[in-house]
């Protein structure tokens, strides 16, 4: 029988299966959004509502109808520019302007919750998140307001899915211009046609990517934290524990 003990360094003291000893974390992940931010949902959204009540309300917001004057009187202008929201596009039955409308409905509520999370649950201190503007920064919306825990962790989930939608469905309304040999929009002068299209709905491409560029950084940084490692982005983003 071979004796075991002149190699006692072969044999761990815990068993494999044993849980490992969690690592401890430098710091308390928070969510702070950027000014831009704000200011773009405080703009956009009652665009976007507005925008929806429109479709929606199809054919009595259009000229003509019982509803159109005066909340959606400009859109007698733009459904000439762009026949998706005009006479044209309802009488074919065209489907993808109904459809985007109710998906608006779906993003508006996301942002919503967002916006509904942050000031409820959120509280103001001189903590960082990534959206934070720098130490000596004014905000414009006065002391940066921050959410932690799970409450800021689904409030960041929440709002970046909701940006990826708002690009994503944009992308999909130009698309759906140059695979159908721009029908709708290709009667417009070059000057009219940037002006009251391109740059309008360009500005839904840039600001939420903006946002999906600082939100998914939060999301990378809050998973960097929890898995134990070291955040890539300066101290002033993370909350330190007490």
């Amino acid at each position: 029988m071979v004796s075991t003990r002149s190699h006692p360094s072969e044999f761990p003291e815990t068993s494999p299966l044993s849980p490992a000893k969690p690592r401890s974390r430098k710091g308390k992940w928070a969510h702070t959004p950027s000014n831009l931010t704000l200011l773009w949902l405080f703009i956009s959204l009652p665009l976007v509502i507005w925008d929806t009540g429109y479709v929606m309300l199809r054919p009595y917001s259009m000229p003509g109808g019982i509803l159109h004057w005066p909340l959606w009187k400009p859109y007698d202008l733009y459904g000439r520019v762009d026949y998706v929201y005009g006479w044209k596009a309802y009488n074919e039955h065209n489907g993808f302007t109904g459809a985007q409308g109710f998906l608006n409905i779906v993003e508006t509520a996301m942002y919503g919750f967002y916006l509904y999370v942050l000031f409820v649950y959120g509280r103001q201190s001189a903590a960082k998140g990534r959206g934070a503007p720098g130490p000596k920064s004014v905000g414009w919306f006065g002391e940066q307001r921050y959410v932690d825990g799970e409450k800021g962790a689904l409030a960041v989930l929440v709002g970046f899915s909701a940006a990826v939608m708002t690009v994503s469905k944009t992308v999909l309304y130009w698309l759906n211009e140059y695979y159908g040999g721009f029908e709708n929009i290709g009667h417009n002068k070059p000057f009219d046609l940037i002006l009251l299209w391109i740059i309008p709905n360009g500005a839904w491409l840039v600001l939420p990517t903006y946002i999906i560029y600082v939100m998914g950084s939060e999301i990378l940084q809050g998973l960097t934290i929890a898995a134990g490692g070291t955040s890539s982005s300066d101290d002033s983003s993370i909350v330190k524990s007490e």
